[in-house]
């Protein structure tokens, strides 16, 4: 399979929608970042990689860190994840604690804050020295809390 050639035809195809959206700017991190730039990296497990333009770019992440932390905490709870955190939907901001208070301290689901936090207690439980955060966790956890107290 030619993945460069994958990573160049999603270029392509998302072109006619660069510049359409607007930029948050709500969150200093995210406003400071070049709307223009693009980067796309696929890593093979055969240990093959693939880039397209600036992938090697750091970046913060942000709420994307709860997708990542919610599928290591599937991979180390199984079902009973779902005892901490809930799987519906908020109908509330994801900063709100209204439904936290209505659900009996049980976040709705793991992508609001209350369910990442929940989320990020999870993973260093899981951790053999929780005081020394490995780097993938480190960042995770404090892109998290990160993006919690910016919205206070």
């Amino acid at each position: 399979m030619n993945y460069q050639q994958i990573l160049e035809n999603i270029y392509q195809e998302i072109q006619p929608f660069a510049g359409i959206g607007k930029q948050a700017d709500y969150i200093p991190a995210l406003a400071k970042v070049d709307p223009d730039q693009f980067g796309i990296c696929i890593n093979t497990i055969q240990g093959e990689t693939f880039m397209l333009g600036q992938a090697d770019t750091r970046f913060s992440i942000q709420s994307i860190s709860k997708v990542f932390s919610l599928a290591v905490c599937l991979s180390l709870e199984g079902d009973e994840l779902w005892k901490r955190v809930g799987k519906e939907p908020s109908g509330t901001a994801f900063n709100s604690l209204v439904q936290l208070e209505v659900e009996k301290g049980i976040p709705r689901n793991p992508f609001i804050n209350a369910g990442a936090i929940v989320l990020a207690d999870i993973l260093l439980k899981h951790l053999p020295h929780p005081k020394k955060i490995s780097s993938t966790l480190s960042v995770i956890f404090v892109e998290t809390i990160l993006l919690i107290t910016m919205k206070k």
